[in-house]
């Protein structure tokens, strides 16, 4: 598990000073940037090598309200991997109190430049090698 640490801005939340639920797609995607980075294989890399990792699906559930001026830890992991796809998990919660504010899922594809299917065992094997070896270390 890796972990990704933020502030929350103003323009993030809504008149209540409460983050808006569409805000949460988007720490989860600066959560897994950051999370590949530390494995070794940040996405500028991915996208040089010709890998693209379009969003399949994304789920979040709401615990607890974040707002304005919070702190938050977002944890990430690994929790499937396949030739084709993976997905992450991903947990918010207070740095200050350490209470659980959401929990979500992403899955995403591989896909070349050209929209076709990368088989990344075949195709792009040290990649598929990262991401197994951060998985078994998860699980």
């Amino acid at each position: 598990m890796k972990y990704y640490d933020r502030k929350i801005n103003y323009y993030e939340t809504d008149q209540m000073g409460i983050v808006h639920h569409s805000n949460y797609a988007r720490f989860f995607e600066e959560a897994r940037v950051a999370y590949l980075e530390q494995v070794g294989y940040p996405y500028e890399r991915m996208e040089s090598d010709g890998i693209i990792s379009p969003v399949l699906e994304i789920s979040c559930k709401f615990l607890h309200s974040v707002r304005f001026g919070d702190s938050i830890r977002i944890a990430v992991r690994p929790i499937s991997v396949s030739k084709v796809k993976c997905a992450f998990s991903y947990e918010v919660t207070d740095l200050s109190t350490g209470e659980i504010r959401a929990k979500g899922r992403s899955e995403h594809g591989f896909i070349n430049p050209e929209g076709k299917p990368v088989i990344l065992p075949k195709e792009k094997p040290e990649f598929y090698e990262t991401l197994l070896k951060e998985l078994e270390i998860e699980n």
